[in-house]
């Protein structure tokens, strides 16, 4: 559904870089002769107890979670997930959500281009679910006022594609993005660091972890960072204040528990202006929107603080079973008062001045939301033989709730787009409490992963319950089960063909133009493929066809786009390419391509998408640490199509990113150039008739201090 934050209230009117590297990172000279460049090695020492939640050396992770809920090897997973590290988020200057997922296949990652309200992602032609440490972030939809992930808190993100509700109940057929925190370590490793770049962006950063006691039973973390910034949009800020304290008690080799927090406090609007389409990607008579042009008030804020409490808890029984425990409570607030353009009473906009195509029609929407969410997820994991069978058993109970209060209000005003006067034609609405919203999910699931000689089979069924109620309203329950079945060979050398199938169950919330409750999403997806990752080398890659269909999808209603309809199946059909390589120790290399047939019913996307990115290491006059980078990003043409209506042409882009660095032992200092070449595009053109513009040309200098 593409209204992005359209209030449903409206439809009356409209009718009228760098971060810690969380181990220890040597850089030692490989002995050569005079007339050889130095080389760097990069050297950690617990590479050899990498797990699935640990600091990981460069792009390639070896282990994830998502996939399985258990400490994997990717090698072994029979399903497409990529992971991105923490050393790939800092040399590629990651400022957000979306520009980390740029370089992963099958995602879109600027599918509604810069939003500061939201990180909004695509996979597989449908929007996943994120999650923070295996937990749901958040269970409602577009309406959860929603505070967007920092970067700098993270040690990886995980990307796994395709349905997801065997493991996580109410997962898109997209799949899901979890997110793993940073968490105390037992060596002390300490960093501080400022930047400073486009759109006056000032932030100052600290992140702390290490022993708190000399047996190491206790170990500490603390991630903090103040960030002052405009963006490319005028009157719209992007500030923030974060502080995330964490503590592991070890009390023995068996036991560990590690209680998290945040704090977070957010102060922005809305680069979204919801331009129409004459204006912006086709003619206007007065000329092209300017990608900084604001239409709204000065003093529009999308502001929001966010607190949440949790623990990672595990125990082990013996070497065969361990039980876990992760647990989050959280409550935010979101104060949303700005103002977006009315694209929709029209196909193209300006329907209050189709001749002069300078008024624009605007709403006001304000309000305030209180939402209140707490997670837990238990589950016992055990490992043993049937005869030449090895079995990692998993046994778990998820339980999630979430409660939201709001008050709200809209209005609706004009003013000249092209020469804003602001302070003028106002009209501040009043506010009318909603209806309190909760949401309760319950599921239990069991998995089993087996391995017979060379072949890996994974089989797993849960059981769902959700229930969805307004007070006043009476409630609405389903019940539903998802399936998994997964089967690899792995050959000796080191190729590894697989086949899955997956399942899908995600309860919608709302409701359409008729007053119908929207109906559960249901997703299945068939994939086949191939890893190959051999024993000992630098290298992964992946390819896989999939064949994902859904059933109940909601889209934007043809005659009321603020409104949705549901249509009965769509089925989505593509192909993945990733690889993931050191060659001649000194280049990292990330490359993909994505190649997806969108059912016609559905939000269309470029049919082909790809990008490479390369990071060099260098020496100068026989000084090591320096690297470079560069990468492209390429996006086929396409247009949006909904039913009866069509979007304009979407061109084709590529957009340039750079990068260039110095590091020692103590110190690294980076430039960041992203969409280098100053690239003005569009990330869509939506058929009901606004378009979003892309990120402009953003320049980070970093400096960070490391003792």
């Amino acid at each position: 559904m593409k209204n992005r934050f359209i209030p449903r209230s409206a439809a009356a009117l409209a009718v009228g870089c760098l971060a810690l590297q969380g181990h220890s990172q040597a850089q030692v000279p490989v002995p050569s002769s005079p007339a050889t460049t130095l080389r760097e090695v990069r050297v950690d020492g617990n590479a050899e107890n990498e797990t699935a939640t640990s600091p990981v050396v460069g792009y390639r992770a070896k282990n994830a979670q998502t996939a399985t809920k258990t400490d994997t090897p990717l090698s072994e997973t029979p399903q497409s997930v990529t992971v991105v590290t923490r050393d790939q988020i800092v040399d590629q200057g990651a400022t957000n959500l979306q520009d980390a997922l740029l370089y992963a296949a099958g995602v879109r990652s600027d599918a509604y281009g810069l939003d500061s309200r939201t990180d909004s992602v695509l996979i597989r032609g449908s929007e996943p679910t994120l999650y923070l440490d295996g937990l749901q972030m958040y269970s409602s939809g577009y309406y959860t006022s929603t505070a967007r992930p920092d970067l700098y808190t993270l040690e990886r993100l995980e990307v796994l594609r395709g349905p997801a509700g065997m493991l996580f109940g109410a997962g898109t057929a997209a799949g899901v993005i979890n997110m793993v925190s940073k968490r105390p370590q037992q060596e002390t490793s300490r960093e501080v660091g400022v930047q400073y770049g486009s759109w006056s962006r000032k932030q100052l950063q600290a992140d702390l972890t290490g022993p708190l006691t000399a047996d190491g039973d206790w170990s500490y973390r603390l991630v903090a960072l103040k960030r002052d910034a405009d963006t490319q949009v005028d009157h719209v800020p992007d500030d923030r204040s974060l502080v995330m304290p964490s503590l592991t008690w070890r009390p023995n080799a068996a036991t560990s528990l590690t209680l998290q927090a945040l704090w977070q406090k957010d102060k922005t609007g809305s680069t979204s202006q919801f331009f129409p389409w004459e204006g912006t990607i086709l003619p206007n008579v007065n000329g092209q929107l300017s990608t900084s042009r604001f239409i709204g008030e000065p003093g529009d804020g999308y502001d929001t603080e966010r607190k949440t409490f949790g623990w990672l808890f595990e125990h082990k029984f013996n070497d065969q079973w361990t039980f876990r425990q992760n647990l989050r409570l959280s409550r935010t607030f979101n104060d949303s008062h700005y103002h977006y353009a009315d694209s929709f009473s029209q196909p193209g906009g300006w329907a209050l001045d189709p001749d002069g195509q300078r008024l624009l029609g605007r709403y006001y929407s304000k309000s305030l939301t209180w939402t209140r969410m707490a997670g837990i997820d238990n589950h016992v994991e055990g490992h043993f033989d049937t005869g030449a069978v090895r079995h990692t058993l998993l046994l778990g109970a998820e339980y999630s709730h979430q409660r939201q209060d709001k008050t709200e209000g809209y209005s609706f005003s004009t003013i000249d787009a092209y020469a804003p006067v602001y302070g003028v034609n106002v009209d501040d609405p009043a506010l009318s409490s909603q209806p309190r919203t909760t949401q309760r999910n319950a599921g239990v699931y069991v998995q089993d992963q087996m391995k017979l000689n060379d072949w890996i089979f994974v089989a797993g069924l849960r059981r769902d319950r959700s229930t969805t109620g307004t007070v006043g309203s009476e409630s609405e329950t389903t019940s539903a089960t998802s399936k998994r079945f997964g089967v690899m060979y792995q050959l000796p050398s080191g190729w590894a063909p697989y086949l899955s199938y997956t399942e899908s169950f995600t309860p919608q919330t709302g409701y359409d133009l008729s007053g119908n409750l929207f109906k559960p999403l249901r997703g299945e997806q068939t994939e086949a493929g191939v890893k190959y990752q051999p024993l000992g080398s630098a290298t992964s890659f992946t390819a896989s066809v999939f064949s994902l269909k859904e059933k109940n999808r909601t889209v934007s209603d043809t005659t009321n786009p603020n409104y949705g309809r549901q249509v009965d199946t769509t089925k989505n059909e593509g192909l993945e390419l990733e690889l993931k390589t050191t060659l001649a120790r000194d280049l990292d290399l990330i490359a993909n391509y994505t190649r997806i047939n969108v059912d016609h019913k559905l939000t269309d996307e470029p049919r082909n998408q790809a990008s490479v990115w390369g990071k060099y290491r260098f020496a100068v006059a026989g000084l090591t640490g320096f690297s470079a980078g560069m990468g492209v990003r390429y996006m086929g043409a396409y247009r949006d199509v909904e039913g009866t209506s069509t979007g304009p042409n979407m061109p084709s882009v590529a957009l340039l990113d750079l990068m260039l660095a110095y590091e020692t032992d103590q110190w690294r200092y980076a430039l960041n150039i992203n969409n280098a070449t100053d690239k003005v595009y569009f990330s869509t053109c939506l058929a009901r008739g606004d378009c979003w513009y892309g990120a402009r040309r953003n320049i980070v200098a970093s400096a960070t201090y490391r003792f």
